[in-house]
Parts: structure tokens; C-alpha cells; sequence
């Protein structure tokens, strides 16, 4: 029988392993995994079209092959329209990112029968916003910035939305809408603005930004979520006041490459 020395040996062991491992599982296998998380939303106007939405890429210099996964992992959801909501780069320097203009090269590889559309994030204009918005629409995606287009898809007729972010531009809804009619997607790279939409104009906004708070502590929640509202928003779906949002957990990581129990995802919604 293992005396007391020897019990505290193998406890300390024993946790030392489970930490190791711990670590091992949030800093290199997490943040690699990437979920299909898929909602089936009730909107007769809507019905039949199906939306993928991912954000938050953070492309590091090391990830081309990574990007090329995802855009496959797109693709085999056959989508009708691919709606994006920014932060592609990865923090604000060139050698902490893979480059934008082979970014945009890789994620026009993406097949969609009404094409791509995206807003940017706070990191996409603390760079360089108007080379990253360029590089994307050279390679044929819409940038929407205080704006909206018609999409045609078969018999259905909609608008999507967009809005430049809310601490690195000027976000404008009332613009943005000037020329929508319903029904409207909006896209919103951070979730805060949803109390202010205004009711019975759009049929849902889409947002990204926090990650869900990339580390999720079973039975607390997010441990830190970049919102005024705090995890309020962390990610999933959200009816308020007659709107409805969705907020995706986001593919990449940011400040720490670091993910648990938050895995990266893409989102697909299917109306219904």
C-alpha cells in the first residue's frame, strides 16, 4: 500500500497532468477545431434561403492552410449568400498577420449563389480600413459600410444591411436602412448596437466581435466578453423588443491564442 508520501506524490502528479493537458487542449487543439452550429429560424418572407455567417478570422502568418479548411468548410454548406462580419486580420502589424490581399484571394474562393458580403472589424480599421475594404472588394466582396443591396435569390427578394463598427467608425443605421425595404439582414461587426435597432425594420441582425468570450467556465460562463452589456451577448441567439439577433463565436483567436469549452464555429441559418 502507497504510504502518505506517496499518495501526495501521485496527487501532485496527477494534477500537474491534468493541467498539462488542460493547457495542451486550449492552446492547441481548441482553437483549431471549427463547428458548424446551425439555427433554424421561423420567417416566412425568408423561407427557403440559406445564410452562412463567420467573423472574427484573425488570420496569423502561419494559418493559409487553416483559411483554406474554412473556406472548404463554407462551401460544403452550399449556401445561398455568405455574409461576413470583419476583423480578418490578426492584431495590427504585418508580421503578426497573414497578408489582406491573400486573404481576400483565398476567401474568393468561397461559392455563393448571391456572393459575399461583410462588414469590417475594430482590428480590419485599426490597420489599415481602407486597404483591407479595397483588397476584399477587388476580389468581389461587398463591403458594406452605412449601407444595404437588394439580393435577388430565385423567387425571393431581400436586402442586406451593413454598419460600420462601433468604436473604430461611424455607425449609421438610418443610413444604412435609407434604401431597404423588409425583408433585411443586417450586419453589425459588434453586437452592443442591437438595443438601439429600431423595431419592425429589420427580420434579424447579424454580429460577431466577442469571440464568445473564448474561455467558458462550465456552470460560470465567459470569463471576459468584450461588450458594454458584459456576457450578455457572448454568442447564440437573442430576441429582444421584437428584433432578433444572432452572434457567432468567431473563428480565431485574439490577445491570447487561447480557446475552452468556446470552439471556433461558422454559422448556418436556414429560413423557415
Amino acid at each position: 500500500m502507497a504510504n502518505k508520501k506517496d499518495k501526495r506524490i501521485i496527487k501532485k502528479r496527477t494534477i500537474f497532468v491534468s493541467i498539462l493537458i488542460a493547457l495542451m487542449w486550449c492552446f492547441t487543439i481548441e482553437p483549431n477545431v471549427v463547428t458548424v452550429n446551425k439555427y433554424k429560424i421561423k420567417d416566412e418572407n425568408l423561407k427557403g434561403i440559406k445564410v452562412v455567417l463567420a467573423g472574427d478570422f484573425h488570420v496569423k502568418p502561419y494559418q493559409a492552410k487553416r483559411l483554406d479548411y474554412i473556406i472548404n468548410k463554407i462551401n460544403a454548406q452550399n449556401p445561398d449568400i455568405v455574409l461576413l462580419v470583419g476583423d480578418y486580420i490578426n492584431m495590427h502589424s504585418d508580421y503578426m498577420s497573414y497578408p489582406i490581399i491573400k486573404i481576400a484571394e483565398k476567401l474568393s474562393k468561397i461559392y455563393s449563389k448571391a456572393g459575399i458580403y461583410t462588414v469590417l472589424g475594430n482590428h480590419d480599421y485599426y490597420k489599415e480600413g481602407q486597404k483591407i475594404k479595397q483588397a476584399l472588394t477587388e476580389k468581389g466582396i461587398t463591403v458594406l459600410e452605412n449601407r444595404c443591396r437588394k439580393i435577388e435569390i430565385g423567387d425571393k427578394e431581400f436586402y442586406v444591411a451593413g454598419i460600420e463598427d462601433l468604436t473604430t467608425g461611424f455607425p449609421n443605421v438610418e443610413r444604412a436602412l435609407r434604401n431597404a425595404k423588409k425583408p433585411t439582414i443586417l450586419l453589425s461587426h459588434q453586437p452592443d448596437i442591437f438595443p438601439k435597432l429600431p423595431k419592425d425594420r429589420i427580420n434579424i441582425t447579424l454580429a460577431g466581435h466577442t469571440h464568445g468570450g473564448q474561455v467558458v467556465i462550465p456552470f460560470i460562463g465567459p470569463l471576459i466578453v468584450p461588450s458594454k452589456y458584459g456576457t450578455k451577448y457572448a454568442s447564440g441567439y437573442f430576441e429582444e423588443n421584437g428584433n432578433k439577433m444572432i452572434v457567432t463565436k468567431g473563428i480565431g483567436t485574439s490577445i491570447l491564442p487561447i480557446r475552452f469549452n468556446c470552439a471556433p464555429e461558422i454559422v448556418v441559418i436556414e429560413f423557415e
